[in-house]
């Protein structure tokens, strides 16, 4: 099934889920990360609280990754996400739709790690609270607090790279050429180039050998994902083979989702996400750093 779901296709599940107390395998999340570099820095929690999809839970990225590293968006050990999952009232073998406030930036990563940890159905919503809204949907407030629910979460590493992983991945394209896997860089251009500071202070911008620069915003069109025609327009004008290995990164483990995303809707099937991504990999020391200016 498409990863996007309509408005239509989920407001009748939530009817169809409301006329029958005893069907509660529908879970709606609100998955907005604040925008970065936002100042005053945007209260999306507060948001949610004031107007969301009837029943949605908040969905809260920063709390349920992992806080034993200094690193940002980390995931966490199976125990410790299955127990927060499971405390939200999210089980397993229900119906996960994830949504944003307004645009696409977070959500994909919300999507992106319930799948990751198991979750079989696990859709965006096509356009958002913003789409919803303006459908003339209803909309509730206030917190939504679910019954505990059982969700048994076991990571499937071979949908995650690590930082020895990418060096491997990097040795390998240097020896072999350009047709072992391709690394998509989330970040700007730039960041990419190097001509644009980081973020995070101490990390240095540029890219890895080999990386292909693709701006998360260049598959957004409209708060919406592009159409799948135009998302392989873009990937083939940066030279990228959609049959080839791949694997997507950011500045911290969350735009590279919405790239991980595109590549899926576009038709691609060997897609993995680098976690750690430029966070982790700007700060080892024996990471080489290529720029372009």
């Amino acid at each position: 099934m498409n990863p996007l779901v309509s408005v239509s296709w989920l407001a009748e599940r939530i009817n169809d889920s409301n006329m029958d107390s005893n069907v509660d395998s529908l879970v709606v999340l609100d998955a907005t990360l604040p925008p970065v570099g936002v100042t005053p820095a945007v209260d999306t929690h507060a948001r949610y609280v004031e107007r969301h999809i009837p029943g949605a839970v908040f969905f809260d990225i920063d709390a349920l990754s992992d806080h034993a590293t200094s690193l940002p968006h980390m995931l966490q050990s199976d125990e410790e996400f299955s127990r927060n999952i499971s405390a939200l009232g999210i089980g397993d073998g229900m119906t996960i739709v994830v949504y944003e406030q307004e645009g696409v930036f977070s959500a994909p990563r919300a999507r992106w790690m319930m799948k990751a940890y198991g979750a079989k159905q696990v859709y965006l919503l096509d356009g958002g609270l913003k789409a919803w809204a303006e459908a003339g949907q209803p909309l509730q407030s206030g917190e939504v607090s679910r019954p505990q629910a059982t969700f048994t979460a076991k990571l499937d590493r071979a949908q995650v790279k690590d930082f020895d992983q990418m060096q491997t991945m990097i040795s390998a394209r240097e020896s072999h050429g350009p047709n072992g896997s391709q690394i998509l860089d989330a970040r700007s251009a730039g960041r990419f180039s190097g001509a644009a500071p980081e973020p995070r202070a101490g990390l240095s911008s540029g890219h890895m050998p080999g990386a292909i620069s693709t701006p998360f915003l260049e598959l957004v069109e409209e708060g919406r994902m592009k159409p799948a025609a135009q998302l392989r327009g873009v990937f083939a004008a940066k030279g990228v083979k959609l049959d080839q290995p791949m694997t997507t990164s950011c500045g911290s483990g969350v735009t590279a989702a919405v790239v991980a995303l595109g590549l899926e809707l576009a038709g691609a099937d060997k897609v993995t996400l680098y976690d750690g991504s430029w966070a982790e990999y700007a700060s080892r020391p024996e990471a080489v750093i290529e720029k372009d200016v």
